[in-house]
This record gives structure tokens, sequence and C-alpha cells, in this order.
């Protein structure tokens, strides 16, 4: 079977999918450059450990009002491992047989691991966020302030992991009240949750400290005339900027950040690494993130880059 390839719900039925198959499920999922990170890290992999050998990361373009039944049918298939995408990391909370914590508090789930119940889940974005944060901007979450935009799962998932992690001060905007405020109780509910708070984006907090780093997770910068999200003019000069969207690789935000002298990244490499931690859910080896950076970056036509 081919891996470039964009796979549907009947070719579960009409293909034959052998060896140890995985794959990312998504709609719309063509832009998916996971097949391409996947393949190079297990390709990685097998000198090493012939086990791997039969091993291949496919896409497949499930709409969600087929994707409990394709749950149903990967499961029979005996695809080892699924990656989740927009817009089924909820949905999946109620169609597997196990859940981890990171996965319960964040209230999705992105990852699928093959049991003898069923699939069991994992959330990789909170790891795959963390990491980013530390290898393109120098950026601990432990003690830190973080300003964070947007309150969908990607938001949910770098909140919940920046009180895990012990943020000195959370600060959550978003567009909708209700969204927000079903996000903050859930915050405030953990453990060090009291450092999170809630802002309107018209309103948002001033007295901000020297250091921080303010984070996007709303969808505004997937298209090249979105505005961006938040006025940089009124963060500090030495804060930092995250933008977790990584396709385009520049956007509103990004240039904005920059023209005012601020260290800013996009969402390349949360991707790898919540993709790093996927595989090595699954293979219960060491995953090189360079590889998949490598993979991605040739994918999107972008200059090679380091992890």
């Amino acid at each position: 079977m081919e891996t470039h390839f964009t796979y549907k719900l009947e070719d579960l039925g009409n293909l034959e999918f052998l060896g140890t198959p995985l794959a990312v499920i998504g709609y719309p999922i063509k832009h998916s450059v996971s097949p391409a990170m996947h393949n190079a890290a297990i390709a990685k992999l097998r000198p090493a450990n012939s086990r791997f050998n039969d091993w291949a990361y496919y896409r497949f373009d499930i709409a969600p009002e087929d994707f409990a039944e394709a749950v149903r049918l990967f499961y029979k298939h005996n695809f080892l491992g699924l990656n989740l995408t927009i817009p089924h990391k909820v949905q999946a909370m109620d169609l597997i047989h196990g859940v981890s914590s990171d996965g319960e508090r964040m209230g999705a789930v992105n990852t699928l691991v093959w049991g003898e119940h069923g699939y069991d889940g994992f959330n990789t974005d909170g790891y795959g966020f963390k990491n980013a944060l530390k290898t393109d901007l120098g950026v601990k979450l432990r003690g830190s302030t973080v300003m964070l935009l947007g309150s969908g799962g990607a938001a949910r998932a770098a909140a919940v992991q920046c009180i895990l992690d012990g943020c000195k001060k959370l600060y959550v905007g978003n567009r909708s009240v209700k969204r927000l405020e079903q996000l903050m109780l859930v915050l405030q509910n953990m453990p060090g949750g009291d450092c999170a708070e809630a802002f309107a984006l018209a309103n948002p907090p001033t007295g901000l400290p020297e250091q921080g780093v303010l984070v996007n997770a709303t969808s505004l910068g997937l298209n090249e005339t979105d505005p961006a999200p938040f006025d940089i003019q009124i963060l500090p000069k030495t804060w930092a900027v995250y933008d977790m969207i990584y396709n385009p690789d520049t956007t509103r935000l990004l240039l904005d950040a920059r023209s005012q002298g601020l260290r800013a990244a996009n969402g390349l490499s949360m991707l790898v690494h919540q993709g790093v931690r996927s595989l090595e859910i699954w293979s219960h080896a060491e995953v090189d993130a360079q590889t998949m950076m490598r993979a991605a970056t040739h994918a999107l036509d972008l200059p090679p880059r380091k992890d």
C-alpha cells in the first residue's frame, strides 16, 4: 500500500493493510505531513530492530459522522495505533476502552493504541507543546507567565500542561465566553489551578512581567489574509511568541512579533514532538525528533531546521 495516498472509509473494507499499520485520521486530512514524519522515523528504527520492517503509517480522510464506524474497522483490521486530529479528538473519548490521566484532564485524545478490549487513548499535545517552547524559544513552563489565546482542544491541552508543569501565571483569553468558562472550570479544579485567570480579548491583562510567552491556539492565521489575534505592541519586548499554526509557516502574528524584535516560532516543532511521543508509545523505542523534523520540512517545502 502507498503511504503517501489519502485513503477513505471504504478503503478499510476494500484494501488490505498488511503488517503493522498505523494511521492519522482527520477531516480534512490531505494537508497532513504526519505520514512523512512517521514513516521517516520508522525507517530510522529498522536497522536496529527488524520488528519495524513491516510498520507503515497511512492517512485517512474520515468525516465526523463516519468516525465511530471507522474506529471499529481500524480495530478490526488490527491497526496498532491511530493519531487523531481535527475534528475527532473529543469524540474519541466516547469510543475508547481506557484513557490516560492527561487525556482525561484535557478532555480529548490524539493517540490511540490497540488493546485486548479496544483502543486506549492518550494525549501527546501537551508533551509536544512544552517541548516546542523549550527547543524553539528556550521557555520552560515552570515558573513562567503564559498568555494563551483560545479554548479549543489544542488550547485546553496547552493550558493543562501549563498547570501540570507549575507555571507562575496563566492568562487565558477567548472570543466564546461559554467555552472559556468551561476551560477555566477544568483548570481551577486542578492542583495549582488558582494561577489561571480568564480575560476578554478586547481587554487583555496589564502590568505584565518582563518575561513571558504569548501562545496562539486559535485558528486565526490559517488563512494568509487573517488578522493577528492579538496586539503585540502591549507585550514587553522581552516576551516570546508561539503560534501553534505551522502551515502557513509565517502568520500575521509572527510577522508582528518579529517586527517588534520579539522571539517568535510557529507550531511545527509542537507537531514533531507530539508525533515523537505518539510513536514512542506505540513502539516502546526511542524516536529521533530530528528525523521527523527533516521529513516535515521537506514535505512542506521549507528550508531545513534543527529541533
